[in-house]
Parts: structure tokens; C-alpha cells; sequence
């Protein structure tokens, strides 16, 4: 009994030692910080440098080029949303912080010429949309307590939350969950946003940036975007000048569902540059692994030197009692090749699932 006790404790002790050449977990009230052979990332609970949601902004570290994402973090999560306008009801929407809600339409009856214009440079015209429910996470999500699983070959982090407050003839209490897994031996990780929805919408989305915004000046930042799904079957390469003066989301470099063919693949990307040297480094990707889930996304230049990668998931209708969601892979690549190459391997996936024997994608 005493000797296969120590077979068991020896054998529990190499699991961990295994574990422990690949990956740490350190987590405080704040925040829980993973490092794994290839990356470093930080998933905020509260108090977040910049937004609540995704990886947290300056912490996604490629170990392998010294690298870190150029913008406000990743995968940040926005409203809970849909097609229509606000406008008879945006200004008396007032959420239990005490801020307004209803901004998607105010700018139509704005009367200063610079936060009008402000607002048409971040916003565009030609697209109405309203909220169903908030708050708006990336801002104003209370504290979380996120689960962590830790695997044989990968570490995943599931946060929750409850929406909090809905527009008129709405409720609240839609349910979003952002699953992220870091696999052993790579340099993306996998992530999947979920929505169960507590309301009816003839149109409804959940908007997020993919991979996530860009901050720059003159392109010292990054040197080229990549959109695999504009300018043709092998995409469009966008070099950096065509975003040092501000233009609407709806523009240039914007992706409608109903107005453009579905395409193949779904990859945004920067190619990243040295400030101080101005060398090249690796692309960051967001690889979307259903292209048929992206109602509308765009690439666009706000004023203040950022610019914006908003992704709109799903945009169709939704029942009280069903749920959509979207995959997607976010990480560092050498080359596009090796981004499609990497986007043909799990292509076609929504549902990103984990329990202690692993992680899988499904439909």
C-alpha cells in the first residue's frame, strides 16, 4: 500500500514538473497571467489596464521575436446589438451607473460640428444600428471570477457574464461567454464568444474587435494590413499610409454580409513593425474559422492614431432560449501562408469546447 502510494505520488509530481516546462498560471484578485513555452497573455478579473474583456492590453508577448500586440488588447467584447435605429429612444435609455446607452444614432441631431464629425469618423452613416442589452462589457463589466482548466497540453480560461439592463420592451440577462485556450507548442491562441440569448431579434449581433485595434503614428507601429476576404481569392495587402489621415468604417476596407460574397477564409491581420528601428517583425492575425458568421466587420482609421477592427458575429435571427456563437484563432504567424495554412486546419468551427481530457471545436 505504502509503495504504490509513492508510485501514485511520483507519478502526480512528474505531471506536475511535465506541466510546469510548458506552462505557469499566476493569479491574484486582478488578473490571471499565463505563460506558456511560446506566449505570455494576462485575462483581466478587474481593474484592467485598458478594457475588461480579452487578453488585456500589452501583455500578448510572442516569445520567439520579443513582439507584443500594437493596440488596446484582444478580442474586446462591445454590446449585444441590432439592426435599427434608436433614435426615439437613445437619450432616455440611462443605464444603473448612470451613464447613457443609447449612442449609435445620437450624432444624426448633433449640432457641434466636431463631435459630429467625431462620431461620423467612428461610426459611419450608412449602417443603423441600436443595442438590445448592456452594459457595454469592454467598459462597464463588474468584477469576474473566471474558470481556469489546466490540461496535459493546453491551459484555458471561460469567463461569464449576465447583461445587465436592455432597451425598452427587452430583457435583461443574456448570457456571454468568452472561452480562450492556449495549446502547447503554439503561438495563437483559440477563442471562442457565445451568446445565450433571453430576447427575440430579427437581426441580432454581438460586436467585438478581431483581432483587435491598432495604435500608430504614421504607421511606426506596423508597416502593412492583411484582409484575406477583400481584392480577390488571395486577399488584399494594405500598406500602412492608407491610414495616416481618418476616414468612416464605411468607406474603404469594410466587409458587409449582404453586400459581399461569402469568402473562404476570414483572416485580419497586421504585420508588425520595430518603433525604433523600423524592422519588420511577425504578422498578428485574427483568423475567424466561419466566414459565414461575420455580419459586417471593418478597418478603419479613427482620429487620435487608431485604428479599428470591429467584427460583427451572426446579424440573423434569434429566439428567447437560443444561443450563437463564433471561433476564432488570434496569434503570431511568419508569413499569410502560414496563417492559411494554419486557418485550413480548423477551418469551418463555431463551438469551442474544454474539460480536463481537452479542448474541441465543434459546430
Amino acid at each position: 500500500m505504502w509503495l504504490g502510494t509513492l508510485i501514485a505520488m511520483a507519478v502526480v509530481g512528474a505531471a506536475m514538473a511535465e506541466e510546469g516546462e510548458w506552462v505557469k498560471v499566476t493569479e491574484d484578485e486582478r488578473s490571471i497571467k499565463l505563460e506558456t513555452d511560446r506566449l505570455e497573455a494576462v485575462v483581466p478579473k478587474e481593474n484592467p489596464k485598458h478594457w475588461m474583456t480579452g487578453i488585456e492590453k500589452g501583455s500578448f508577448l510572442d516569445k520567439a521575436t520579443g513582439f507584443r500586440e500594437a493596440g488596446d488588447g484582444l478580442m474586446v467584447i462591445d454590446w449585444l446589438m441590432e439592426a435599427g435605429s434608436d433614435e426615439a429612444w437613445s437619450e432616455k435609455v440611462i443605464a444603473p451607473d448612470g451613464h447613457g446607452v443609447g449612442r449609435y444614432t445620437w450624432f444624426t441631431n448633433e449640432t457641434d460640428p466636431q463631435r459630429r464629425h467625431y462620431a461620423l469618423m467612428a461610426h459611419g452613416s450608412s449602417h443603423r444600428k441600436r443595442m438590445i442589452e448592456g452594459p457595454q462589457l469592454c467598459h462597464r463589466m463588474k468584477p469576474v471570477q473566471p474558470e481556469v482548466i489546466r490540461g496535459k497540453d493546453f491551459i484555458a480560461v471561460t469567463t461569464t457574464y449576465r447583461y445587465e439592463y436592455a432597451a425598452p420592451g427587452r430583457k435583461a440577462g443574456s448570457r456571454w461567454t468568452q472561452r480562450v485556450v492556449f495549446p502547447k507548442g503554439e503561438r495563437f491562441f483559440v477563442l471562442m464568444d457565445k451568446i445565450e440569448s433571453v430576447n427575440d431579434s430579427p437581426e441580432m449581433f454581438l460586436r467585438g474587435d478581431v483581432p483587435g485595434c491598432v495604435r500608430h503614428e504614421k504607421g511606426d507601429t506596423f508597416s502593412e494590413m492583411y484582409l484575406s476576404y477583400l481584392g480577390g481569392p488571395k486577399g488584399v495587402r494594405i500598406p500602412a499610409s492608407e491610414f495616416f489621415t481618418p476616414f468612416p468604417p464605411d468607406m474603404k476596407f469594410g466587409y458587409r454580409r449582404d453586400l459581399n460574397k461569402t469568402p473562404e477564409h476570414f483572416i485580419r491581420a497586421y504585420h508588425l513593425r520595430d518603433k525604433a528601428t523600423g524592422k519588420d517583425g511577425p504578422w498578428l492575425a485574427g483568423l475567424t474559422l466561419e466566414p459565414s458568421v461575420v455580419y459586417e466587420a471593418w478597418c478603419s482609421q479613427r482620429p487620435g492614431g487608431i485604428i479599428v477592427m470591429i467584427e460583427e458575429i451572426h446579424g440573423r435571427p434569434v429566439k428567447a432560449g437560443e444561443s450563437f456563437s463564433a471561433a476564432h484563432i488570434v496569434g503570431y504567424f511568419d508569413t499569410i501562408e502560414e496563417m492559411h495554412g494554419v486557418y485550413n486546419r480548423y477551418k469551418g468551427h463555431t463551438v469551442l469546447e474544454t474539460d480536463a481530457k481537452g479542448w474541441r471545436l465543434g459546430r
